[in-house]
């Protein structure tokens, strides 16, 4: 087995290389990182081959003698790179693939914003029949597209392939600063542009989490998954028969609620909450065909989602750094 893996010096990527080196199973294995601006360092069964995704020429060398791809390069909002990347880019990789003698399985993990994430409501849980929905900008139509192209590959070409569908992905300490009243809040919403930036220096101080409530006043909920856990499905899915031409939702088995999220900090920090009103609705993704199917169960819950987020302490040479918002 020979691995693909586009985006590798990304938070995934760099966990995804660890742990399949680190597999009984795959001991035999070997991985190809394709970086482009960050690189890998090479090292015994890992090669590295620099490139961009827009470039069929560089994406050519990196598919060429591969077996499996593990696609997980992505960009975020932003409209001059965004189809080149995870448009342009992703059809090179199924074109090339498709054309590949040693070719075996394409794995790509998409996102909850080709459904909407937390902008719309949803009366029931959203399972993988959910309808494409993607929220205003270009990065929600990016992951909708990336899933239809991947789709229509299976059918045009029969090519074998899985889709892991994850909402916001979580490692080391991001929880605790996705509930940052300061500018060093990970991701959004930005707590301190809905309740003024004196407020939001004044919860800051005091350790404020936000309760984040929708229109009518509910507490959302809202879908995460830990990187360990979605790792966990990619390592599954990547030979599993029940994989092939499959999309499966990859998240906790319930969503955060951020009132018993607020309630536990309470609880174990002592840290006070606040309400804060937003146009955002709860959600409930549904994983249970990925358990049925493939085996897999997330280990993260909310307790130690939070524990692990608020117990993580940085070591100097690993400094918080934040590539993109989200």
């Amino acid at each position: 087995m020979k691995v693909l893996v586009t985006g590798a010096t990304g938070k995934v990527g760099q966990n995804f290389v660890r742990r399949f080196l680190a597999e009984p199973a795959f001991f035999q294995g070997s991985v190809r990182a394709f970086c482009h601006k960050r690189v890998l360092e090479e090292k015994a069964r890992v090669e590295v081959i620099q490139g961009k995704m827009s470039s069929r020429q560089d994406v050519s060398r990196a598919v060429s003698g591969i077996s499996h791809v593990v696609h997980l390069a992505t960009c975020k909002e932003t409209p001059d790179e965004i189809i080149d990347t995870t448009v342009k880019g992703l059809f090179w990789l199924l074109e090339e693939c498709r054309e590949s003698p040693t070719f075996r399985r394409f794995i790509m993990v998409g996102g909850d914003s080709s459904i909407g994430h937390f902008f719309y409501p949803h009366p029931a849980p959203v399972t993988e029949k959910q309808p494409h929905s993607a929220y205003p900008g270009c990065y929600a139509l990016s992951k909708v597209l990336e899933e239809v192209m991947l789709e229509q590959y299976y059918i045009q070409y029969d090519l074998d392939g899985c889709c892991l569908r994850a909402p916001w992905i979580m490692e080391k300490d991001d929880f605790r600063y996705t509930l940052s009243f300061g500018k060093d809040i990970f991701g959004g919403p930005r707590w301190r542009d809905l309740v003024g930036k004196d407020l939001a220096a004044e919860y800051q101080k005091k350790g404020t989490v936000p309760v984040m409530v929708d229109p009518n006043g509910v507490p959302v909920l809202r879908n995460f998954v830990h990187v360990d856990d979605l790792v966990d499905a990619i390592l599954r899915a990547l030979d599993h028969p029940a994989a092939c031409r499959q999309l499966f939702n990859i998240c906790m088995d319930e969503p955060v609620d951020y009132r018993k999220m607020a309630d536990y900090l309470r609880e174990s920090r002592e840290l006070p909450s606040v309400e804060v009103p937003t146009k955002f609705f709860g959600n409930w993704m549904d994983n249970s065909k990925a358990k049925f199917l493939l085996g897999w169960r997330p280990q993260y819950d909310l307790r130690k989602l939070i524990d692990s987020a608020w117990e993580y302490q940085r070591s100097p040479d690993d400094p918080r750094v934040v590539w993109y918002p989200g």
